[in-house]
């Protein structure tokens, strides 16, 4: 399963330089997850300091 971002998302930015398939990008408000394009790695979840990303 895809991972998606939760609203503790504080757009820090570390996520979307750590995903090695470049499916995450800042959205209008906080970082978002493109879920076709996610290999669920885990990578983002790992190095995000609020836990946001997730698997949905």
């Amino acid at each position: 399963m895809a991972y998606v971002i939760s609203d503790a998302c504080i757009s820090c930015g570390a996520c979307e330089a750590e995903c090695p398939v470049g499916a995450i990008s800042q959205g209008d408000t906080q970082f978002q997850i493109d879920e076709s394009a996610c290999i669920e790695c885990g990578a983002c979840e790992s190095t995000c300091p609020v836990g946001a990303p997730a698997q949905g």
